[in-house]
């Protein structure tokens, strides 16, 4: 199970610190919520503060896109430091065109799917992509309640591509994580269960070893 730290629920004032301290605790990936206050109700950062996180860890930047219309943005969370960048499918106007425009600037493509998008809708380009992030919760916001019917999801996107992998964001903690795990998820967001964790790494290891009982 990889794990992806949601810098979301970090203190945003130690950015550098933060991004030091889940890295020294075991994190695989970090997850960094890119938000427009447009597609979602939310602003956090874009490519500048990314750029200034990027010299503090060697761990793959997992970059969510929540904005509208993202093809005109690749090319600079790109250069800020992203190694996967997903985007929301209910957020362009040309799926294709933003998951070529990903690969051809050397990034993994990943697509985003919302709570009440059918699982059908990213069917079309599962042989493109390199993950499929299935929200958990709605987005925008964190420290909201699991929504463990959105499993079946996951579930139907391993049936048809086995070897993508899939993520799920949302209320993930010690007995989500074994929900996730079993419907097949290979990545997990975790905000904060992490970051409001007394021991980091504790809580790290718990959610990476969420799949050993399988």
């Amino acid at each position: 199970m990889i794990v992806a730290p949601s810098m979301l629920a970090s203190d945003f004032s130690h950015l550098s610190d933060e991004i030091r301290r889940i890295d020294i605790a075991g994190a695989d990936w970090v997850h960094l919520d890119a938000m427009d206050g447009h597609f979602v109700p939310n602003l956090t950062f874009g490519p500048p503060v990314i750029s200034s996180m990027r010299p503090y860890t060697d761990k793959p930047f997992d970059v969510h896109l929540m904005i509208d219309e993202p093809i005109q943005y690749i090319p600079q969370f790109r250069k800020a430091g992203a190694d996967i960048i997903t985007f929301h499918l209910e957020a362009a106007s040309d799926p294709d065109a933003v998951i070529q425009a990903i690969s051809d600037g050397g990034a993994k493509p990943s697509v985003a799917i919302k709570p009440g998008t059918p699982v059908d809708a990213v069917l079309p380009y599962l042989d493109r992509l390199y993950m499929v992030l299935v929200m958990t919760v709605e987005p925008g916001f964190g420290g909201q309640k699991f929504m463990p019917n959105m499993l079946s999801k996951v579930r139907v996107i391993k049936q048809k591509r086995p070897d993508v992998l899939v993520e799920v964001d949302g209320g993930i903690n010690d007995v989500t994580a074994k929900e996730a795990a079993r419907a097949g998820v290979n990545v997990l967001v975790a905000g904060t269960s992490v970051f409001g964790a007394k021991d980091a790494a504790a809580a790290i290891s718990s959610l990476k070893n969420s799949d050993r009982t399988l």
